[in-house]
């Protein structure tokens, strides 16, 4: 099995400082938030925060209270910078979704970018369902498999991306309903889009961009695959 810290794809994102790598990327997280009620006094947890390009926008367009969580310290030191550089006040905590020292019904809403599927899901979902307060909302945009797939391409897809299985419609929506969540309800936007952001760290090795050049490559022989779908749920 290959754990979140072993991924190569992640440490790629990591190295290159790529925000909004999400399906959709930045303009698709605008989108889905425009439908949810967030106030100035509404808490947010954003989940594997990366350089906080999501969380940036939370902050300064809802002037909302946000928290942000990521595993990769190099993501944590571009996220950091970032809101410094933006001056918002962002509390940004290193660690694991699926473990956390947050108190228990803290946040209003949680939001998972293509998060999910790189961790534990059922202790991490444990993790959210605890964090959330009653009534609230998790919104996370998750790798979904259109159909199950051979053992060969299957092995392929999760060897290089690091998950640790893979996903149809119907395995998360039973993965969220055993966490205890209500209300279920399944989007895809494949109208909307934005390009990724880079911020590439300093001394990068030839190597990384070698990871670059295989996930192009795995996006485009698995293109009819490499899908996802948008899943809003309540406690």
């Amino acid at each position: 099995m290959v754990f979140i810290q072993d991924s190569n794809y992640l440490q790629f994102l990591a190295k290159f400082g790529v925000g909004g790598a999400h399906p959709g990327g930045i303009n698709l997280s605008k989108e889905i938030m425009k439908t949810e009620s967030i106030l100035p006094t509404s808490q947010i947890l954003d989940v594997g925060c990366g350089t906080g390009q999501t969380a940036a926008f939370l902050a300064s367009h809802y002037a909302t209270n946000v928290t942000s969580i990521d595993i990769n310290p190099i993501m944590i030191e571009k996220a950091r910078h970032r809101m410094k550089k933006a001056r918002l006040s962002v509390n940004i905590i290193q660690g694991s979704i699926e473990e956390t020292s947050l108190p228990n019904e803290t946040f209003d809403f949680i939001l998972a970018e293509s998060v999910l599927a790189f961790v534990n899901k059922q202790r991490a979902l444990q993790e959210i369902f605890r964090l959330l307060k009653k009534g609230g909302r998790l919104i996370a945009i998750e790798f979904t498999i259109p159909r199950l797939l051979s053992s060969k391409l299957a092995e392929d897809i999760q060897q290089f991306y690091g998950f640790d299985a893979l996903l149809t419609k119907k395995d998360w929506v039973a993965l969220f309903q055993e966490s205890g969540f209500q209300d279920i309800r399944i989007q895809k936007n494949k109208d909307i889009s934005s390009k990724p952001e880079f911020h590439i760290s300093k001394d990068i090795e030839s190597s990384w961009y070698d990871v670059m050049d295989q996930h192009i490559r795995m996006n485009e022989k698995y293109d009819t695959i490499l899908d996802y779908r948008i899943y809003t749920c309540t406690k």
